[in-house]
This record gives C-alpha cells, sequence and structure tokens, in this order.
C-alpha cells in the first residue's frame, strides 16, 4: 500500500496516495471529471483551485494538475469564474489610454493590494501590469501578462472587480495589432499555407500513426 495522505474534497474526507496531484487525487477518490481539467500539464488554467492546509489561515491557489497533495488539505475546486468580458471590435480601436477607460474602467479602483499577483497560479506580477494598462503602456502590460492562462483565481481575490486576464488579452491584442513590429516570415508562411503549398504534407501527417507524428516532433528541427 502506497502512503497516504488524508485530504477534504469539497468538505469530504478522503485518503489518498501521497504522490498524487490535486486533479489524480480526485479521480482516485471517483471524481470523474469532465470539465476542468484541460491539459493536465499546467498551463491551460482550467482547473484553477484553492486549498488551506489544516492549522494554515493562509487560503492558498493552485492549478490542480501540477499540485501535489498534502495531508490535511482541505480542497474546492473553482473551474470557472465570471470575469467581465467586453465585447470590441479590435479594427475599429486604437492602443490609447481612453480605450482602458472606455472598456475596463474599474483598473482604475484598484486600491493596490496586491491580492491578485498572490493568487497568481502563474507566479505572475498582476498588480504590475495592471499599473501597465493604466498607463496605457500596452507593450509592457502584454510582456508581463504573457504567461497568464485566464484560471481567473486573481480576479476571485480582487476587491475591487477587475477582469485582470480580460485586461492582459486586451493589452496584447493592441499590442500585436498596433506595436510590435510585424513578422515577415510568418506572414509568409500563412500566405504559403493558404495557397495549398503544404496540403500534401498535412494529408501525409494526418495519414501517419500518432507515435510517428511524436517521434517526427520530437526530432524536428528547431529554429534558433
Amino acid at each position: 500500500m502506497e502512503n497516504t495522505v488524508n485530504i477534504f474534497l469539497f468538505g469530504k474526507k478522503y485518503s489518498v496516495p501521497d504522490n498524487l496531484t490535486i486533479m489524480r487525487a480526485m479521480e482516485y477518490a471517483g471524481y470523474q471529471l469532465k470539465r476542468g481539467c484541460g491539459c493536465r500539464n499546467g498551463f491551460c488554467g482550467a482547473c484553477a483551485t484553492i486549498y488551506r492546509i489544516a492549522g494554515d489561515r493562509e487560503l492558498k491557489a493552485c492549478l490542480a494538475c501540477q499540485t501535489k497533495v498534502e495531508d490535511n488539505m482541505y480542497i474546492a475546486t473553482l473551474p470557472f469564474f465570471p470575469l467581465v468580458k467586453q465585447v470590441y471590435d479590435i479594427e475599429k480601436i486604437g492602443p490609447t489610454e481612453q480605450i482602458m477607460m472606455q472598456l475596463y474602467p474599474e483598473i482604475y479602483a484598484c486600491i493596490g493590494c496586491n491580492a491578485c499577483t498572490k493568487a497568481c497560479t502563474q507566479e505572475l506580477n498582476v498588480m504590475q501590469y495592471i499599473a501597465y494598462a493604466q498607463r496605457g503602456e500596452y507593450e509592457k502590460c502584454a510582456e508581463e501578462s504573457f504567461d497568464c492562462v485566464m484560471c481567473g483565481v486573481c480576479s476571485s481575490r480582487c476587491p475591487a472587480g477587475i477582469s485582470h486576464p480580460q485586461v492582459a488579452m486586451l493589452a496584447r491584442r493592441l499590442n500585436g495589432k498596433y506595436i510590435a513590429p510585424r513578422c515577415g516570415h510568418l506572414e509568409k508562411r500563412v500566405e504559403e499555407i493558404n495557397e495549398g503549398t503544404f496540403k500534401a504534407l498535412i494529408e501525409d501527417l494526418l495519414g501517419k500513426p500518432v507515435d510517428e507524428i511524436k517521434e517526427l516532433y520530437n526530432n524536428r528541427e528547431i529554429e534558433k
């Protein structure tokens, strides 16, 4: 029998192997995960989770697929958080400071508590990229928020009601559309794809077994 720990899933006690991630522990305990499980490798943000260790007052946040269980861990998953998502046409807006005021005015109500940064499952400096957004520094905001997986944990802890991931997404779109230099070789490759240059190659790949495709991927020539 493997070493086990006691965890509490939504208030119910389970004894599970101590080498499991929270996600695997949930399945071990009998939960059938149909949602909130995404990629299972720590980067899609679908399995946002909050937990507290018995005797510790601190409420912690993590991704269930990359966090191992601990003894007396009280767990609740947060597969979705209701972020405010404004609708806009990227072709009709520009990288002005006023666009943030228009679409996400709540960012100017930030009280600087830094709860968003402390909660981030990717350890991003969330409060800093919101500060960049406030000042219209979209290139810096895009860079600072680049690894955001939009799990929503930061927003769940925000007393000002800021939808940080959506603010970051707008900044990255503005940066990509209007500020960042154009990527010539990417545009050329997209044009080649649209013209059917790689049609035969794609059809050939689709006909290969998965193991062979994995081998080709793992041994591909990587651009420096």
